[in-house]
């Protein structure tokens, strides 16, 4: 007896596991499926597109002010020596000593003979000063004397808030030869980055090797804000060519974080520490070919220097703190060194807070490092 066996078929719908894959869905579920992926595959976009546009904005606005930190506004010369004090000069132009860029200034010889000059000169110097020293600088018929100036960053050789005009027309009187150049992102020629001091010590150096070159013996610098910590920086590198023998140095400055933020913070008083002094510092070079932190800031802070330093500074200065400047002349034990702090002065406001007083010390100061020069020459 033969027996039938019948496949037995499942319902639609009721396959065992196993034999078949899943049956699809039913058309009425997948759009309900395919809308919930869409939406959150449009939410992700979204928000990685609003991401990547702060991500943008922020790293724009950080790059557009590394930027300007490198390229600062400087605007053109106004005038000359003749012009402004009737001080004749030579215009000159040189490569800095490190052949990079190119040095542009004004020479101002000192008068030929001391004259009515001298007069003045001695009667300034050996005004009464709080410290009780007199100085009576010597006039020699042909100066070998020359102060080079070392202008602030933002400004070219006028700066005109220090001012340097009278500054020179009283060095003039001095009968000192001097030296006013721009550096190289204030140039009147083909201007060049900032570089916090590593290219502008360069430039500094390569002017005193110019004065020394025209018969200066004695080349004192007299530098403001960034201009005086460019000097700092300088005297570290200097060699007989170039040698420094003072410095007066009124309201340094020197590029640290801290005052980068400080100083940032004049302008985007909102603007947090981190992330963006971090950035501005990351993005530098890509603009001036220097990392901050490649800087000498600690070698200066730490250096007793050899020759004679008088630090002026002022005690209500936003922009470059008085402690930087006290603890630095706090290690100079050069007994011709000396710190000038004024109550309340502000950064390179200090001689027209107090001319008669900036005059007498500044005058003084030379007289006194003039007459140690010539015991030694």
């Amino acid at each position: 007896m033969s027996t039938t066996i019948t496949p037995m078929h499942p319902a639609a719908g009721s396959f065992p596991p196993g034999l078949l894959p899943p049956l699809a869905p039913s058309p009425a579920e997948k759009p309900a499926v395919s809308g919930n992926h869409r939406r959150r595959h449009a939410a992700v976009a979204v928000l990685s597109a609003f991401t990547a546009m702060v991500l943008f904005l922020v790293l724009a606005f950080h790059g557009y002010v590394a930027w300007v930190i490198a390229h600062p506004y400087v605007p053109a010369l106004t005038t000359n020596p003749l012009a402004a004090k009737g001080l004749a000069y030579s215009d000159v132009a040189f490569p800095s000593k490190s052949g990079r860029t190119t040095v542009h200034g004004w020479y101002i010889p000192a008068p030929a003979s001391g004259g009515t000059a001298a007069a003045k000169a001695a009667a300034i110097a050996t005004a009464s000063m709080q410290d009780g020293h007199a100085a009576k600088p010597a006039v020699p018929a042909n100066s070998d004397r020359t102060v080079v100036f070392s202008h602030g960053y933002g400004a070219n050789r006028e700066e005109s808030w220090v001012p340097m005009y009278d500054l020179a027309e009283l060095l003039h009187g001095l009968h000192y030869n001097v030296f006013m150049f721009d550096y190289g992102y204030a140039s009147s020629g083909k201007r060049t980055p900032a570089t916090g001091g590593q290219e502008e010590s360069q430039q500094l150096l390569a002017a005193v090797q110019y004065a020394r070159a025209q018969g200066a013996g004695e080349v004192v610098v007299w530098g403001f804000s960034m201009g005086a910590g460019t000097a700092l920086q300088a005297a570290l590198q200097t060699d007989a060519s170039d040698r420094i023998d003072a410095m007066l140095l009124d309201s340094l400055f020197l590029p640290s974080s801290d005052s980068l933020y400080s100083n940032v913070k004049q302008y985007l008083k909102d603007l947090p520490r981190y992330p963006s002094i971090p950035l501005i510092k990351w993005m530098l070079p890509f603009f001036t070919g220097v990392h901050m932190d490649t800087l000498p800031v600690n070698q200066v802070m730490r250096t007793q220097y050899d020759i004679p330093l008088f630090i002026m500074h002022g005690t209500n200065d936003a922009i470059a703190s008085v402690t930087t400047a006290e603890r630095i002349a706090a290690d100079q034990h050069n007994a011709l060194s000396r710190t000038w702090v004024v109550q309340g002065g502000t950064h390179e406001l200090l001689f027209k807070t107090r001319p008669k007083e900036y005059i007498q010390r500044a005058a003084l100061f030379l007289s006194q490092v003039d007459a140690a020069y010539k015991t030694t020459a």
